[in-house]
């Protein structure tokens, strides 16, 4: 059965709100009111049918599904595949020799200049789990998971630029102004805790990612669905808490007063948007109790945050990972989590693959491990996904500035080759998809665009992203764009 469009809900929502006198209003502006009116309400998309009730009510996807809920961890940056999952032998039989030409030709780099050398790999490489993968040393908890992971180790990019590149992972679009593909599955499949923002953003790292909330925005899709950032430090969510001065009671007495004019507006005007208005306030009034007991650590037990390497009152990666299996828990759909500090360009101590790199990993190893298996025990691996990767990869040759020797050990760019990997629900684990080049630099077989990533993720959450679309300033918007995108099959259980 084919999704109902956003400009079919449109239409019926206007023909059930709209009154003799709403027709009579519209029609003193003229043709040209009528037409700009159209026009509008084309470009302001709503699902009235979910806002006459709650825009974030649940909602059953059009196809079977074998994922109910996501968390995407978002290394910001873009760490080095070959410092992590890509093992290759013969990179380290090259280390130090000047880079072959045809490295060269063609490509954009952010800054090599000249002829770079190859550099091998910073860290050992050990196989691990009956599925024999291939792991640096630098992730020895996740290695004891690996038979749970799917890795994709061919994926490209269009964009060499952290920031365009951020927002083709999230959007699908190298520009801002799309909807995240959290906000997607949100619209699409609502939220199981009409308490809690449906798509949660947590950061950690202490930098916003380059383009900041432009990665969890809703775009052109109804306000109620962009992500929510909230913090594991202080209040959970900026601005929930009551004013000084301000009772509860005082500020249920505001909202009733908006909600009465709100809807006085919606009956005078039929702007879809102004329940989803309503609803906003209402969520905010509901998550002054919901979101700091969602967000409380601890409540969890000492082996818990011994697992995690949680600390309750503490912003870090640890935490994040821990609150996002709390908010899956509760029924938060999506749970997008964003560290920064991955980007080693060797231009400095903390950027570099020796130093910063080494750091990072050790901050993200275990709690990453400890979700997983978390997660498992609780049995809802069985309907979350969870997914891990950067923006882009890293060259097999070292980052030469300038043309010269840099102090620290760094490697540019690479949009042609990185990997993420998958865990949970409908894919296999203890698998590889693709492989690249002897030197990790291309894809040698199966590459993978990121619009067949989000195809396959919206696949495995019930939807066609070929239909899942939304009418937007004359075309039908779609997460994957208007080339060609398919669901990989190969990693799909």
């Amino acid at each position: 059965m084919q999704r109902e469009t956003i400009e079919q809900r449109i239409a019926r929502q206007t023909l059930a709100t709209r009154t003799r006198r709403h027709f009579l209003q519209n029609c003193a502006t003229g043709l040209g009111g009528l037409w700009l009116a159209t026009q509008a309400q084309a470009e302001l998309p709503t699902d009235a049918t979910k806002a006459s009730a709650s825009p974030l009510s649940v909602s059953s996807p059009p196809l079977p599904a074998k994922v109910k809920r996501v968390i995407y961890l978002h290394m910001v940056g873009a760490p080095s595949q070959l410092e992590l999952f890509d093992y290759k032998p013969e990179l380290n039989a090259l280390n130090g020799k000047d880079c072959p030409a045809s490295f060269l030709e063609g490509k954009r780099f952010a800054f090599i200049n000249g002829t770079p050398k190859m550099l091998g790999h910073q860290y050992r490489f050990k196989q691990h789990g009956e599925s024999g993968m291939w792991v640096s040393e630098q992730m020895p908890h996740l290695s004891e998971t690996v038979d749970e992971i799917c890795f994709i180790k061919t994926m490209q990019t269009e964009q060499f630029n952290h920031g365009p590149a951020q927002l083709m992972v999230h959007t699908g679009a190298a520009q801002m102004g799309s909807p995240s593909i959290g906000s997607w599955v949100t619209w699409g499949l609502g939220s199981e805790n009409s308490d809690l923002p449906g798509f949660i953003v947590l950061l950690s790292g202490g930098r916003l990612p380059r383009v900041g909330k432009a990665l969890w925005s809703s775009g052109f899709l109804p306000s109620v669905y962009q992500g929510v950032q909230c913090r594991s430090q202080g209040d959970p969510v900026l601005n929930a808490s009551n004013p000084e001065g301000v009772s509860s009671h005082r500020r249920r007495q505001v909202l009733d007063t908006l909600d009465h004019l709100n809807r006085e507006s919606h009956q005078r005007f039929g702007d879809p948007e102004t329940l989803t208005r309503i609803a906003q306030y209402e969520m905010a009034f509901r998550m002054q109790t919901a979101a700091p007991q969602a967000m409380d650590l601890s409540q969890e037990t000492a082996d818990t945050l011994k697992a995690y390497g949680a600390e309750p009152g503490k912003e870090s990666f640890a935490n994040n990972c821990l609150l996002a299996r709390r908010l899956v828990e509760k029924g938060v759909r999506f749970v997008q989590l964003f560290d920064w500090g991955w980007d080693t360009h060797g231009s400095n101590q903390g950027e570099s693959l020796n130093h910063g790199f080494r750091n990072k990993c050790t901050q993200t190893d275990k709690p990453i491990a400890a979700l997983l298996k978390d997660l498992r025990q609780r049995g809802l691996m069985e309907d979350t996904l969870v997914v891990w990767g950067g923006e882009f990869g890293r060259t097999p040759m070292r980052e030469n500035r300038m043309g010269g020797t840099m102090a620290f050990m760094g490697r540019d760019h690479n949009p042609n080759a990185f990997t993420i990997w998958m865990a949970g629900a409908g894919v296999k684990g203890g698998h590889s998809h693709g492989v690249t080049d002897p030197v990790g630099y291309t894809p040698a077989e199966n590459p993978v665009q990121l619009r067949d990533l989000h195809a396959t993720m919206l696949h495995l959450l019930g939807f066609d992203h070929k239909t899942m679309s939304v009418p937007f300033k004359g075309l039908n918007q779609r997460l994957t764009g208007v080339k060609p995108a398919q669901v990989v099959q190969d990693v799909l259980s």
